[in-house]
C-alpha cells in the first residue's frame, strides 16, 4: 500500500512540475526571468500570436486608415507564412498541434477591436500591434536563444528579425 502510494505521490509531483512550467510561461514568469518556454508552450504561444495578428488585422483592412490598413496588410501576409512554416515544422517534427485559438488576453483585445470604429479603432489597433509584437520579439528571442528543439530554435532565431521589424513599424505607426 506505501508503494501504491509513493508512486501516486510521485506521479501527482510529475504532473504538478510538468503544469508548473506551463503556467510560470503563462504567467509571464519565464519571460521576466529570461527563460526560454518548454517547446509545446513556444508552438501554442507562436500559433496564437499569429492567429491574433491575423484576425486583428483583417479587422484593421475593413476598419483603418489607409496607413493602418497598409501595414495590416503586411501583417495578415507575413503572419500567415509564419503559420505556414510553424504547422509544417510541428508536423514534421510530430509535435502536438497547437490548439486553434488565441489566448484569453488576445481574444480580449480582438474582442475590444470588434467594438471600435474610425480613429478609435486605429489607435486601439496600434496600441496592440505594438504590444503584440513586444511579445512575440521576447518568446521568438527567448525560444531562438534557449528552445530545447533544434530546428525549431533556428526556426525561431531565422524569424526574430522579422518580428523585430513588425515592432518597430508598430511603433511607429502609433506614435504617428
Amino acid at each position: 500500500m506505501k508503494r501504491i502510494l509513493a508512486a501516486v505521490t510521485a506521479s501527482l509531483l510529475l504532473a504538478t512540475v510538468a503544469h508548473a512550467q506551463s503556467a510560470a510561461e503563462k504567467s509571464g514568469i519565464n519571460s521576466v526571468a529570461g527563460i526560454a518556454p518548454k517547446t509545446q508552450d513556444f508552438v501554442q504561444e507562436a500559433a496564437a500570436s499569429d492567429m491574433f495578428e491575423i484576425e486583428s488585422s483583417k479587422l484593421a483592412v475593413e476598419r483603418g486608415d489607409e496607413a493602418t490598413k497598409a501595414f495590416a496588410q503586411q501583417m495578415i501576409a507575413d503572419h500567415e507564412k509564419t503559420t505556414s512554416e510553424l504547422t509544417k515544422m510541428v508536423g514534421d517534427l510530430k509535435l502536438n498541434p497547437p490548439e486553434k485559438k488565441m489566448s484569453s488576453a488576445q481574444q480580449g483585445m480582438l474582442d475590444d477591436l470588434k467594438e471600435l470604429k474610425g480613429e478609435d479603432f486605429s489607435e486601439e489597433y496600434h496600441d496592440q500591434q505594438v504590444t503584440a509584437h513586444e511579445n512575440a520579439v521576447d518568446l521568438f528571442k527567448r525560444y531562438g536563444e534557449e528552445g530545447e528543439t533544434a530546428e525549431l530554435k533556428a526556426w525561431a532565431a531565422k524569424t526574430l528579425p522579422a518580428l523585430q521589424h513588425h515592432y518597430e513599424m508598430a511603433q511607429k505607426l502609433d506614435a504617428e
